[in-house]
């Protein structure tokens, strides 16, 4: 319990697996769980969304080398490169003005820094991953067989809402350990003028953006973001996704024996996809400027076989 409002108990939010369970609501073999909401109209509805024709990044720079390894090579005149003569096309070695640069990367994205997509097979609970399969079928060699990333493989097209949480505590940010709860969700949509529908994509914004752009990422294992009581009204209002500026689950989480329940119920019991590390800072003040808080949000995973999510750049265009 808080002194401000009730919260559901660890039992409580071990019942969420069951009553907030979408396993077979789409079918046994269903992979994309609550990307479902997303149908025909709702892209439409997204596209009718834009009305300023203003586009913003809702993602973080990859930097080098703190976030990913690279290694650059770079070829000033191709047709001095080893094998050049060996080249089938005559004008590689004969033209002798282009060079070129390549890149080979290595980046793990799930974590605290990098914004990344995660797809349901990336948590297990009880050896399950969503609709009910087992944790076995994801293996070391080819990755996972089921609810992996390459599901979402036509992108993620919906209306995308920002909860401005920050804005509406009127703080510049939640402290690292503050939760958001129903009721924060309900007075942010309240003050913007807006409503959370079927199909959407709801960012939350805890200025933790704004607290990392000013005085550098966090260390440890503390911060704002979702509390688990948000679950039931994530699923009544049949969200598609969510995201956060943080790694979603406030932390501490408040429950002895449920570390990341916001993650656990989301992807295993419902198949919710999430959207961690989102830098909201550029959109919240291009929503804020035009008084527009919802619009076209665009998520293409890069189709990774067999991967638990992918680094992403999630676009807002208003």
């Amino acid at each position: 319990m808080t002194a401000e409002r009730p919260t559901p108990t660890q039992d409580d939010v071990l019942g969420y697996f069951d009553t907030l369970s979408n396993w077979g609501r789409w079918g046994d073999d269903d992979e994309l769980g609550t990307l479902n909401h997303i149908t025909d109209d709702v892209r439409l509805a997204a596209a009718r969304a834009v009305r300023h024709g203003r586009s913003v990044s809702c993602a973080w720079e990859v930097a080098a080398p703190e976030d990913m390894e690279r290694s650059t090579t770079t070829c000033p005149c191709a047709a001095d490169m080893p094998g050049a003569e060996n080249m089938p096309a005559p004008g590689f070695r004969n033209d002798r003005r282009w060079g070129f640069s390549t890149e080979r990367l290595g980046i793990t994205f799930h974590g605290n820094t990098v914004t990344h997509l995660d797809s349901p097979c990336h948590i297990f609970w009880d050896g399950k991953t969503y609709n009910g399969r087992s944790h076995s079928l994801v293996g070391a060699a080819t990755g996972s067989a089921w609810a992996a990333v390459t599901a979402a493989a036509n992108g993620i097209v919906t209306r995308g809402v920002l909860l401005d949480v920050a804005r509406v505590r009127d703080v510049p940010w939640l402290e690292a350990g503050q939760g958001v709860f129903p009721d924060d969700l309900e007075e942010a949509e309240r003050r913007q003028g807006v409503r959370v529908r079927p199909g959407d994509a709801v960012l939350l914004r805890t200025g933790y953006g704004r607290a990392r752009h000013e005085t550098g990422p966090a260390g440890g294992f503390t911060q704002a973001g979702w509390h688990a009581s948000c679950l039931p009204w994530l699923h009544e209002r049949q969200v598609a996704l969510i995201g956060a500026d943080t790694p979603q689950d406030v932390q501490p989480s408040g429950y002895d024996d449920v570390l990341m329940p916001v993650h656990a119920v989301s992807l295993v019991a419902m198949g919710l996809w999430m959207l961690d590390n989102c830098d909201l800072e550029a959109c919240a003040t291009t929503a804020a400027e035009l008084g527009q808080w919802d619009f076209h949000l665009a998520v293409a995973p890069v189709r990774f076989a067999g991967t638990s999510g992918s680094p992403v750049n999630p676009i807002a265009t208003f």
